[in-house]
């Protein structure tokens, strides 16, 4: 008996391909049919299909509007030099000065002026950020320090950093520690009062569970306080970022450095040549640099916004 009810199951079960509980059998028929609009949404394409293709819109919605904007400046640019609002020799032709930068592009003297231009940039404005994160930790936790120097802060940063010059010039004469000083000094109250609003504006209700949690000292900024403070930070790093890279391009073409061929010192070589398309093309270098880092501090702020849920992943 129990061998003829075991082959009526097994005949049943093969039959219907599978025996499931009544809940399960509908759980899987809803997968089932999202599987299917799914499917039909998605028109059957391959996964990696999807994923390119979404990735390729992504690109194009983000680079258009930059595309256009650049034709637009070109194009207005080519109707100023066919109006002559200026002399050819003062203003050239747009493509005058691109055929002039894919010429320069191609050189090694180029590409060594770059070089020595971002590491400038790069050392001073690490040593701003060093700086500038301890002076703001300093005066965001202690209030007579806060009380002494916190408006000078504010007012550093609203200087213009190309009147330092003459003062950086008297103490470190024509070398590269007054470009370095003057990027330091343009960067770093930035920095400080980026780090310095972001923590202000931690939750009083997060120092509260910090505390019941038993976090002291070091670990209190570690572990909360400065997590918290990182988006306002950031934006004072870009801040910090803009300061210093205009302030070396005003020490370049001020201070030259004997034997520091640097872009802003070719430019000035261009200037006194009157070489225009050359003066010109250095200028949209300077400009690609300052947006390719702009380029990185803004993945950096999308990925810390992700992180934090404030926006789509």
């Amino acid at each position: 008996m129990p061998t003829d009810m075991t082959e009526r199951t097994e005949g049943h079960e093969g039959r219907s391909g599978r025996h499931d509980a009544p809940g399960k059998r509908a759980d899987r028929d809803a997968a089932d049919r999202v599987t299917g609009l799914d499917a039909l949404e998605l028109g059957g394409r391959p996964v990696e299909e999807r994923t390119l293709g979404r990735l390729g819109g992504n690109v194009w919605r983000a680079a258009w509007p930059k595309l256009l904007a650049v034709g637009i400046v070109i194009a207005l640019w080519q109707a100023a030099y066919w109006a002559e609002l200026k002399p050819p020799y003062a203003l050239p032709a747009p493509g005058e000065v691109f055929s002039e930068l894919g010429s320069l592009v191609g050189t090694a003297d180029f590409w060594e002026s770059v070089r020595l231009t971002m590491v400038r940039a790069i050392t001073g404005f690490s040593l701003a950020v060093l700086i500038g994160t301890l002076v703001g930790a300093a005066v965001a936790r202690f209030t007579p320090l806060r009380a002494a120097i916190g408006s000078l802060i504010t007012g550093l940063q609203t200087m213009p950093s190309i009147m330092w010059f003459p003062l950086a010039i008297l103490l470190f004469q024509i070398s590269e520690s007054a470009i370095m000083f003057v990027v330091v000094i343009g960067a770093a109250p930035s920095v400080a009062n980026g780090l310095i609003s972001g923590i202000d504006y931690v939750p009083r209700t997060w120092l509260r569970v910090g505390q019941v949690l038993g976090m002291r000292g070091f670990a209190k900024y570690r572990h909360l306080i400065l997590p918290a403070s990182l988006p306002s930070f950031i934006s004072g790093l870009k801040q910090g970022w803009a300061f210093s890279w205009r302030s070396l391009m005003a020490g370049e073409l001020l201070v030259i450095v004997p034997g520091a061929l640097s872009i802003g010192v070719r430019m000035q070589g261009a200037r006194d040549l009157v070489d225009a398309p050359l003066v010109i093309a250095y200028i949209i270098v300077v400009l690609v640099l300052g947006i390719l880092i702009d380029i990185l501090f803004n993945a950096a702020d999308n990925a810390l916004r992700r992180r934090w849920g404030l926006t789509a992943s």
